[in-house]
């Protein structure tokens, strides 16, 4: 039967023809075995070098793709803002210096910048040191008008108030706002601790070790995060087995000011720069226009090409988020906001074609370019579409390098690993409650690529690996 339908496969691809919309046999075995109907799957899968698809399967069937999405925000970024793209974080004063005193207030302006990270804001305030002030008399203000504030409550994705992935977007986002908290644990204790340490975090520790194999570690402790003044307290309780090794949780327990607050103070004073003043937040753009705050220096990111890798890789949401942001910002103007941004790729998505033909998705949503949303929407025909226009830009080497390598790194380093597959795929998975989607790209035996979409909308859709895996595989031993 193999033989018959690599026939098959070969006349469509060679002659034009509608593609063959019946689902490889292992494929379709694997989604009847996890309880997945056909018509909650979609599958698109064409060589770059050919003019049809090999595949197609409600290919047209608007899905959610959960993260990859972030394909399509990473993709547009490198076309509008090209890869050398650096984000900006400026340094002012209000106020005179003498003596390494000054005095007047520190003013920080953020530009959306998603990979500033401590070592960054020490390497920038380092810099500051060496202009000649050591001392503030004044007060620390942060910007954050670059991107639109938000109104009203917080939101979240799920009920998981504090986990990282759930921190909102910010115009000034040090650390991605995150706490990572360790796990070790001896046949005697469990130790906890945070990786980059803040004082105003109380870590009250009440686990207790347990035996036996590492298992699902997580769902066998919580953890409470209380509010104060000053900081937060973060009380662990549970069992956490010597067995696991080194573990993390990611949280968020202070918002973006605070953190980046907390953070300046360690990082200034470890240094040895003395501050005894306040957090304030203000747009200070009328007072730099009128020659009331000086800029002390401008530190700028690494090129998008690298920070991209960060994001698809590892599906980092927050920093998918200030990329479609970002985009919004250059495309249309500060303040920033997920709607300019949304405008901004589905305008280029419609200004591209592909042999001829528009790729402009008319069901694309976007409500935050990072898949971890229930309304994000594309098909996967447009979706591979865009990918095989990608393969054939300027920005492809770049766009591919973003993409974790099967069986070696990222989010699928664990999979095929003994495979003959292993290490001939870039793709990017996506998976939330009841969506599991992976798209990219894979060479098949023959050293020829191919662009491979599968979406699984449905209640079982987290038990649709296997036959995602079988998907890739056959991709692999296309002819």
């Amino acid at each position: 039967m193999q033989f018959w339908w690599c026939l098959i496969v070969l006349a469509t691809g060679a002659l034009g023809l509608p593609a063959y919309a019946e689902l490889p046999p292992s494929v379709a075995s694997a989604l009847k075995n996890a309880g997945i109907p056909a018509q909650n799957v979609a599958v698109f899968v064409q060589a770059v070098e050919g003019s049809s698809p090999i595949l197609s399967h409600n290919a047209d069937k608007s899905m959610n793709p959960a993260s990859v999405m972030k394909l399509v925000t990473t993709n547009a970024a490198l076309d509008l803002l090209t890869p050398s793209y650096r984000w900006k974080t400026e340094v002012y004063r209000d106020g005179t210096v003498a003596d390494g005193v000054l005095q007047g207030n520190l003013i920080i302006k953020g530009y959306g910048d998603p990979s500033f990270k401590a070592q960054d804001f020490w390497r920038m305030l380092m810099s500051v040191q060496q202009t000649g002030i050591t001392k503030i008399q004044g007060d620390l203000v942060l910007d954050k008008s670059y991107f639109s504030q938000q109104v009203g409550p917080r939101k979240t994705f799920d009920d998981e108030t504090w986990r990282a992935y759930n921190a909102e977007p910010s115009a000034l986002l040090v650390n991605g706002r995150n706490t990572s908290f360790k796990f070790v644990a001896t046949e005697a204790e469990v130790n906890v601790s945070q990786e980059f340490e803040l004082s105003e975090i109380q870590i009250i520790n009440r686990m207790k070790p347990a035996k036996g194999a590492c298992g699902e570690w997580r769902s066998r402790f919580g953890y409470t995060v209380t509010q104060q003044a000053n900081g937060a307290v973060v009380t662990f309780n549970g069992t956490y087995a010597p067995d696991c090794g080194e573990r993390y949780l990611e949280l968020s327990v202070f918002d973006d000011e605070k953190y980046a607050f907390y953070t300046f103070k360690k990082l200034w004073r470890q240094l040895g720069g003395s501050f005894a003043g306040k957090l304030k937040t203000q747009d200070v753009t009328t007072q730099i226009l009128n020659s009331q705050a000086v800029k002390i220096l401008a530190q700028y990111s690494e090129p998008l090409a690298y920070v991209e890798r960060e994001i698809n890789k590892w599906s980092n949401n927050l920093m998918a988020r200030q990329l479609l942001l970002t985009i919004g910002a250059e495309k249309s103007g500060a303040p920033a906001s997920e709607e300019k941004g949304a405008v901004a790729i589905k305008d280029w998505l419609a200004s591209k074609t592909l042999n001829g033909q528009s790729l402009a998705a008319s069901e694309l949503v976007i409500e935050n370019g990072s898949g971890l949303s229930r309304i994000e929407r594309m098909n996967a025909q447009h979706l591979g579409r865009m990918l095989l226009s990608a393969y054939i830009s300027p920005v492809m080497p770049e766009f591919m390098a973003s993409m974790p390598i099967l069986a070696q790194d990222g989010t699928i380093q664990k999979r095929l690993k003994e495979s003959p597959v292993a290490h001939h795929a870039h793709l990017k998975t996506g998976s939330i409650n009841g969506v599991s989607a992976i798209a990219g790209y894979v060479l098949d035996a023959n050293n020829h690529r191919h662009v491979l979409v599968m979406m699984v909308n449905h209640a079982n859709a987290g038990a649709s690996k296997n036959a995602q895996d079988a998907l890739i595989e056959w991709v692999h031993q296309q002819p």
